[in-house]
């Protein structure tokens, strides 16, 4: 899909100076093809944006601009993004955890703005379709990459604050943030087992887990990554991982519950 940016500044956008703070956004022109797209998420997902342009702006990945040589793209939405997302992250568990005291409260936001649930919200928004990437990226499975798609979500609070407002920044991620604190509370969320077994190791072992990389595998595009992880003289794996910090993760799970299981 592809985006085209015209060569001369907008000057007469009250959105880009008054409200959006891009003084410098070029013209986005947007075929009829991709407003089809952007109006049907826009209707799938109960949000309305005044301008498209910068709905479509929080979907354009660094990767454009590096092949292009044009500095736009969502970074700077990011970056208001990820202040929105705190902001409604805090006054949602404040809320509704009345009784949970400070430290629980940071613990749990922790987990929950972390790129992993991120990610995943993103997905069941399906901004993985909605992605512009560059075409490097686009070979070396962008669209999956949780970091971008994370990313990604965080740009399209930025824009939605700056188009709609904080209220319904707000309710729309209201639903996903909510559901996402019920898991952490009930134990269902995500666990970061290489934390797990580390402090597991340190109290009862005074050692640090070691991971080790057997072998890797496959293309650059495409690697396979098979790592072990050894503990108090005790071996677990390898697993395979299509990266190297996937793998670790996998291979301190089966290793933590290995011996979490054997108590």
């Amino acid at each position: 899909m592809s985006l085209k940016l015209s060569k001369t500044l907008t000057n007469t956008s009250n959105l880009s100076k008054s409200k959006s703070g891009f003084d410098d956004l070029k013209q986005i022109v947007l075929s009829q093809e991709r407003k089809k797209i952007l109006l049907s998420f826009q209707k799938n997902f109960g949000i309305r944006f005044k301008s498209l342009e910068l709905l479509n702006l929080s979907f354009v990945h660094r990767s454009v601009s590096n092949e292009s040589g044009q500095k736009i793209n969502n970074e700077r939405l990011e970056f208001l993004g990820d202040a929105i997302l705190g902001a409604i992250t805090a006054t949602l568990l404040y809320r509704n955890l009345s009784d949970k005291p400070e430290g629980d409260l940071a613990k749990i936001k922790s987990i929950v703005v972390s790129e992993e649930i991120l990610s995943g919200i993103a997905l069941e928004l399906q901004l993985d379709t909605l992605l512009i990437l560059g075409k490097g990226e686009e070979l070396t499975g962008g669209r999956s990459k949780k970091a971008i798609l994370a990313d990604a979500l965080e740009a399209l609070l930025g824009a939605i604050y700056l188009d709609c407002g904080y209220k319904e920044a707000f309710n729309f991620l209201e639903t996903y943030i909510n559901a996402e604190v019920n898991k952490v509370l009930e134990h269902r969320h995500y666990q970061d087992y290489k934390s797990l077994l580390q402090e597991y190791s340190q109290r009862y072992y005074r050692k640090y887990p070691v991971y080790t990389m057997v072998k890797k595998s496959g293309p650059e595009h495409s690697r396979i990554f098979w790592v072990e992880v050894s503990i108090n003289g005790n071996v677990y794996g390898p697993v395979t991982g299509k990266s190297k910090k996937s793998a670790e993760q996998d291979a301190a799970k089966l290793a933590y519950e290995q011996i979490i299981n054997s108590k």
